[in-house]
């Protein structure tokens, strides 16, 4: 797996390095400003690039005794610092944009300037699609997040060659400093995001949608004894996951018994998120007589209640820190 993830972001790394020396050989050719300005951020994939390689083989090693979480949280902070030399990028190419206002440049050769702008467009839009796909299938945050950028960059160069052509065939010059103004800020708002991304995973912001899956594999298998769930939380590290919960069991349940209820719960979320661990902390609460009515044990010796009916789990309940009728 590790192998894998190194060879996709060399990938990158190498197609967007030959891509930047091509955008820039268009831009010594043509002085505009626009693709200028495309080649500017060019040069943050290639720097991502090389942060995210050495992110990736972090996340891989294994856990050690100042990091007995693991390493994965480096995704994170490759992630901010994409977005960061994203949103400098931005600031850069608004600055060179409004200087080409007041200071106008001779625009020369402008369709050969657009055959190399439509090529190294079309080899993104490949690159872009091999990372989402790649990215996606080994649950790597950092090779999507390198994919997300790049995608963006050819939103952004279409845009581009839709300007060349338009100057081209109207002589509007005032479009090129305007297309990169443009550029600018789509670019500074893709660096927002990817921020964004990264200070949500540092803080352990909750993933809502890991939070419904869990629920969902729980409540798909649940077992006799899960009388609940609740005060549920997850962290995660990479492509892995922490997951602390408390689970109600019957209290006069052995200790073996109430063990293996808990690995059954952590072989089934592993088996679901089979591109990575998912490691639980479970505590386990004992049933007190309230639990009786949506407790599902038929044969129970101690209860005090009838079945009513079982309650369903959702966020409403799983996630707060108490038992659920309470």
């Amino acid at each position: 797996m590790q192998r894998r993830d190194l060879r996709v972001i060399l990938i990158s790394l190498i197609v967007s390095f030959v891509l930047t020396g091509t955008k820039f050989a268009a831009w010594f050719l043509t002085h505009s400003v626009a693709i200028l300005s495309d080649a500017l951020e060019s040069i943050i994939n290639v720097v991502a690039g090389a942060f995210a390689c050495y992110s990736i083989y972090l996340t891989r090693k294994p856990k050690d005794e100042n990091h007995p979480y693991g390493h994965g949280k480096v995704e994170f902070f490759s992630i901010g610092f994409e977005g960061a030399m994203i949103f400098i990028a931005g600031c850069l190419i608004l600055f060179k944009a409004g200087q080409y206002f007041f200071i106008p440049t001779e625009l020369n050769k402008l369709d050969k300037g657009v055959w190399l702008i439509a090529g190294t467009t079309l080899a993104n839009l490949l690159l872009g699609l091999f990372l989402a796909r790649e990215g996606k299938k080994l649950n790597s945050m950092t090779i999507t997040g390198n994919g997300q950028h790049i995608m963006t960059d050819v939103y952004s160069s279409l845009g581009l060659i839709a300007a060349l052509l338009i100057i081209h065939f109207t002589g509007w010059k005032w479009i090129d400093p305007a297309a990169s103004a443009l550029m600018g800020v789509l670019i500074l708002r893709q660096g927002y995001q990817l921020l964004r991304t990264s200070i949500s995973g540092l803080m352990d912001e909750t993933d809502m949608r890991v939070v419904d899956k869990v629920i969902q594999v729980l409540s798909a298998h649940r077992g006799e004894r899960w009388i609940d769930v609740h005060n549920m939380r997850v962290q995660q590290y990479g492509n892995n996951y922490h997951i602390d919960c408390h689970l109600t069991l019957p209290y006069y349940l052995e200790l073996s018994d109430a063990h293996e209820e808990l690995k059954a719960i952590e072989r089934l979320v592993n088996d679901a998120f089979s591109s990575g661990e998912v490691e639980f902390f479970i505590h386990t609460d004992p049933c007190i007589p309230s639990c009786c009515h949506y407790c599902q044990m038929q044969n129970c010796p101690v209860r005090q209640e009838a079945f009513s009916g079982l309650i369903e789990w959702k966020r409403e309940n799983v996630l707060p820190n108490r038992k659920h009728g309470e």
